[in-house]
């Protein structure tokens, strides 16, 4: 189970507050660490949802360990609603994980060569296949909306001229070169937005998120909690509203104003604002250095 050091799992494990006989929900199992963390701090059980058959496979030998207290489902964290009807919380980790991401194979990163898959679960279109088929008005927009890529048409085009592309090391290579010598001298790797943009497209990650979420509070129970960890804006932002939207407030609404009237509201926010990681934490684990961490708690019906 090693690979993977769950991020913020201290603040994750405050927030979420185990208790005896409580059922909790990890979405995103990965190399198992909240699972884990949830498992030994309460006589408690957890119910482990990862799309990644590889998680699944490393995570049989926490089930030896804990027993029936640990049980993992290979699906998608949107369709958590229909493992389970109703849970004490929630913890979502997004994005890629560690094990993966370091996994040449796998096709999530530029630092080694390896096929352009991306594909969290496998199966369905890799990044090799959309970047190989789609229009450039289409590769434009995937790389300017989820990759927030500024360079995304001239990218496309390049992309467009070198095709077909099938690793990593060279869709790295012409993103870079489409970008200009001035793009390398900058903090961050030129292609790592386009990598980004390619696998949410690949995942549907913020797809799922959205749905995620929704099923989320359709099984939380009253006084459960929903911990959600995101690195980047496009999935903080998402969160953020969600969770604003149902706590029934509005973003930077004015006290002097009267309330809108509406429905019930469903989340009590625990935070305005995110949590974010220690200086500690980042210095021993520079991944975590963009996460956030919000958490709000299920309000009864």
């Amino acid at each position: 189970m090693n690979g993977h050091a769950p991020v913020m799992l201290t603040e994750v494990i405050a927030a979420l507050a185990p208790r005896d006989g409580a059922l909790y929900v990890d979405g995103t199992f990965g190399g198992g660490g909240y699972s884990r963390a949830i498992l030994e701090a309460a006589d408690c059980r957890v119910l482990g949802i990862d799309r990644d058959p590889d998680a699944i496979a490393r995570g049989q030998a926490l089930i030896a360990h804990f027993g029936g207290r640990l049980s993992l489902v290979e699906g998608e964290f949107s369709r958590m609603d229909s493992y389970v009807e109703a849970s004490d919380g929630v913890v979502l980790d997004l994005g890629v994980s560690s094990v993966q991401f370091d996994q040449p194979e796998r096709g999530f990163s530029f630092r080694a060569d390896g096929p352009l898959d991306m594909r969290m679960s496998r199966s369905g279109m890799s990044a090799a296949d959309f970047v190989n088929s789609a229009d450039h008005g289409t590769l434009a927009r995937v790389l300017s909306r989820f990759g927030e890529e500024k360079n995304a048409s001239r990218i496309a085009r390049a992309i467009i001229a070198a095709r077909p592309i099938t690793g990593t090391a060279e869709l790295a290579r012409i993103v870079a070169e489409a970008q200009g010598p001035a793009a390398l001298r900058h903090a961050i790797h030129p292609a790592t937005r386009t990598f980004q943009a390619l696998r949410i497209q690949v995942n549907d990650e913020l797809g799922e998120l959205e749905q995620g979420l929704e099923a989320a509070l359709r099984i939380l129970k009253p006084e459960g909690r929903l911990a959600v960890v995101s690195f980047h804006s496009l999935e903080d932002r998402i969160v953020k509203q969600f969770m604003v939207r149902q706590a029934g407030a509005t973003p930077h609404a004015s006290r002097h104003l009267p309330q809108k009237s509406g429905s019930r509201p469903a989340l009590k926010l625990i935070a305005r604002n995110p949590q974010t990681p220690s200086s500690m934490e980042i210095t021993a684990n520079p991944r975590a250095r963009s996460a956030k961490l919000r958490v709000a708690e299920r309000l009864a019906a």
